[in-house]
């Protein structure tokens, strides 16, 4: 792989963008492309970089790049480039085998707020492919070693700025509640939840509501946070929170897996 490939990859990286991966793996015949050609391809089905071929196979490598990125899987694809009609686009010669993956950045988690059930997410999510960036005034890089980030320099939390797709849990333990969570509801988060008591939940929500928050974007939170197990110990509460995070992420109903299974005799 190029360096130029490679620089760009970190880049791309660095900036959390998400881009496919094309590696050229079999030749058969004629082709512009050799194996081991690689091309970047971004969210828009642009080849930012490198090389798999021409307008015999470029389409159909950026189509289906688009596909991956879409469902976060992989894919081989065989090429047909004498079949100007089921194939490629135009009569080539010959037939390739590429390789397609989506590079996806990790998902995101901002936390609001210190304490253990706090420490306890920051570890149970970053385990389960999270990074995560903790801010709060008393956090400390020794009390979140696993943290990407940690940031103690913002008593109001300007620097909350969640991006598309990310996931935000305010436990701020009601002192930064309404400022962390005004930011919040001005993003495009995936998840943002709120870990406070309903009556707390009611009065905050209530504020933003008074200020004349929109009601689409107030349903938005999840208050109180987590799914129902009976959590009492922080860690258990951070459990619940962290799997009502992981139900979001894969799309998952909640149900008990022996109510989804089929029976058996």
């Amino acid at each position: 792989m190029s360096r130029d490939l490679l620089n760009l990859q970190l880049e791309l990286h660095e900036a959390r963008r998400p881009y496919a991966l094309a590696t050229v793996v079999e030749i058969l015949g004629s082709s512009s492309a050799k194996p081991a050609s690689k091309a970047l391809i971004d969210l828009s089905g642009k080849v930012i970089a490198g090389w798999v071929g021409g307008g015999c196979a470029q389409s159909m490598v950026s189509g289906t790049a688009l596909e991956c990125l879409d469902t976060g899987e992989p894919r081989v694809i065989e090429i047909d480039l004498n079949d100007e009609v089921f194939g490629a686009g135009m009569p080539c010669g010959g037939s390739m085998r590429v390789y397609v993956e989506p590079v996806l950045p990790k998902p995101l988690l901002w936390l609001m707020g210190h304490g253990r059930i706090v420490e306890s997410l920051c570890e149970f999510a970053q385990r389960l492919g999270f990074d995560v960036i903790v801010n709060d005034p008393q956090a400390t890089v020794e009390r979140f070693p696993t943290a990407l980030r940690v940031i103690s320099d913002d008593s109001r939390y300007q620097q909350l700025q969640p991006q598309t797709g990310d996931f935000v849990v305010i436990a701020t333990h009601h002192k930064g509640d309404y400022d962390s969570l005004t930011r919040a509801l001005q993003s495009e988060a995936l998840y943002i939840s709120l870990v406070a008591s309903r009556k707390r939940a009611k009065l905050v929500l209530e504020r933003l509501r008074q200020e004349g928050c929109p009601e689409t974007r107030l349903a938005r939170v999840r208050a109180p946070a987590g799914l129902n197990l009976g959590a009492k110990l922080p860690e258990e509460i951070a459990l619940s929170i962290v799997s009502e995070m992981v139900l979001v992420r894969r799309g998952g109903c909640g149900e008990p897996l022996s109510k989804t299974l089929p029976a058996t005799d």
